[in-house]
């Protein structure tokens, strides 16, 4: 069991070697085994998939930015699959700072707006409150910051 309150800050970047896949409107439209992770304390882990690992035409720039007081501004990516999109599906820090670097060329997935999210054969839970997008499996721990009454800890 992995609990996020061991979770640095800033956050910890690691290589996962386990196996990633997002589907959408029935297409499988993310797989690899070269994810990221990303760990911050109080949060479920993110997974970054690297450009190369999900499939062509389904990705478009979204609306929007943000801001991490730590990686740097995020950009939004819609996800487009057939007559379908969902926009802010994902985002990415195509210039992050330096420290983050390792994630350039990759797109985290919020969980609650795509199909299904999966590490190995497990269904991801979407974090809570959706504002940081973590990726909740059987071996990970809270509590969790994301819900309501829990942005000020």
């Amino acid at each position: 069991m992995e609990s996020v309150w061991d979770y640095p800050r800033p956050p910890r970047v690691e290589r996962s070697q386990a196996r990633v896949t997002v589907e959408h409107s029935g297409m499988v439209i993310a797989d690899s085994i070269g994810c990221w992770r990303v760990l911050e304390t109080s949060h479920p882990p993110v997974y970054y998939v690297p450009r190369a690992d999900i499939v062509d035409g389904v990705l478009q720039p979204g609306a929007g930015s943000s801001y991490c007081e730590f990686k740097g501004t995020a950009s939004y990516w819609d996800v487009v699959v057939g007559d379908t999109r969902v926009a802010q599906a994902g985002w990415s820090y195509e210039h992050p700072v330096p420290a983050y670097l390792e994630i350039v060329g990759a797109v985290a997935f919020y969980p609650s707006r795509v199909d299904a999210c999966r590490v190995g054969d497990e269904l991801v839970r979407a974090q809570e409150g959706d504002f940081y997008g973590g990726w909740i499996t059987a071996d990970i721990t809270g509590p969790f910051k994301g819900g309501p009454g829990t942005l000020g800890w």
